[in-house]
């Protein structure tokens, strides 16, 4: 077996079944797929049944412990040679694993064959105004510097776990995903990269991600993303970088100008004209005005969402000094 897809699901029966079709429309068939349901009320083993006579699927039921710890359940009882972690609110293209399959055949060539590997997620033409408004937000220039869009980067590439790859026996050797409350994805691509390997990205393996269907649950991803980043640098000196910070200073930014706008009007002309920016840029790329005004709220939940996690965990863990579980507690989903 070359492939093992691996897929912990909280909750989502609906989207797991969407993903296990367009497993079965993949060019390439030598996979199997994990369903590791991670202690969720509304479990998907009907929907993993109703896909046994199509697929080599393989369903376990845990105690819920978070993504990470579920990806290592199933990556311990995987058979393929290369497991690849998918989240289960995406869907693959038809040739998600032809392209992977190419990539891996030419560099099995080089001098230094490829161990890990990622690739860009995108919106479907089938998905609501809102998820492709916070798809843009999330891929933009003007909002995360276009890092998540899927372009060559000039520094390392670090897989994300909505589309990762992992040659098993580097999996193993690693440990899989640590047990951070957030970030464990890039913890687990630093560790990666610190064992001597470097991930690539393979723009031609993209997903379709749908990420959050509404604006609430979109701002506690980014906001939990904030705070990963803080417990990411104390994990990992020095792998914070300016872009990090700048969310955490558009957040300030806008406050102060929120502020000085009651006293002076013109103030609020910078956050004008940024929202004007967004609204046209996604208006075209999109070509939907509904999706452009949308992508509005959804880049200032970003921006500012990631902003506010990044400020309260620096406050409590580089200020009050509180290490990482005392100073979050909650789970992943919660």
């Amino acid at each position: 077996m070359k492939y093992a897809i691996i897929v912990p699901v909280y909750n989502r029966p609906d989207e797991a079944g969407e993903l296990l079709e367009s497993l079965c429309q993949q060019t390439v068939g030598d996979f199997e797929v994990l369903i590791v349901e991670d202690g969720s009320q509304r479990d998907c083993k009907a929907v993993a049944d109703k896909y046994a006579d199509r697929l080599d699927v393989k369903y376990f039921m845990k105690p819920n412990s978070g993504p990470g710890q579920s990806r290592n359940y199933g990556a311990e009882r995987a058979a393929g040679e290369w497991l690849i972690i998918l989240d289960s609110d995406v869907v693959l293209p038809q040739g998600y694993l032809e392209a992977v399959d190419k990539y891996l055949a030419a560099s099995a060539q080089a001098q230094a064959p490829v161990v890990a590997f990622g690739g860009p997620d995108a919106a479907h033409p089938s998905f609501t105004p809102v998820q492709k408004a916070i798809s843009y937000s999330m891929t933009s220039f003007f909002t995360t510097g276009g890092i998540r869009g899927g372009k060559a980067k000039l520094d390392k590439f670090y897989p994300r776990s909505f589309n990762m790859g992992v040659r098993r026996d580097v999996y193993m050797q690693l440990g899989g995903f640590s047990k951070m409350r957030f970030g464990e994805d890039i913890d687990f691509s630093y560790r990666i990269v610190e064992a001597g390997y470097q991930p690539r990205l393979i723009p031609e393996a993209w997903v379709w991600h749908k990420r959050r269907t509404d604006f609430r649950k979109f701002f506690r991803q980014v906001y939990n993303s904030g705070i990963a980043r803080i417990n990411l640098e104390k994990r990992h000196p020095g792998t914070m970088k300016l872009v990090h910070l700048l969310p955490a200073v558009f957040t300030l930014g806008v406050a102060g100008l929120l502020l000085l706008s009651l006293l002076w009007p013109v103030a609020l002309l910078p956050i004008i004209l940024y929202s004007l920016i967004i609204c046209a840029d996604s208006a075209i790329r999109n070509g939907s005005l509904r999706v452009g005004l949308l992508s509005v709220p959804a880049a200032f939940v970003q921006l500012m969402g990631y902003g506010l996690g990044f400020i309260e965990a620096w406050w409590k863990r580089g200020v009050l000094h509180q290490d990482e579980f005392q100073a979050f507690e909650r789970t992943f989903y919660k």
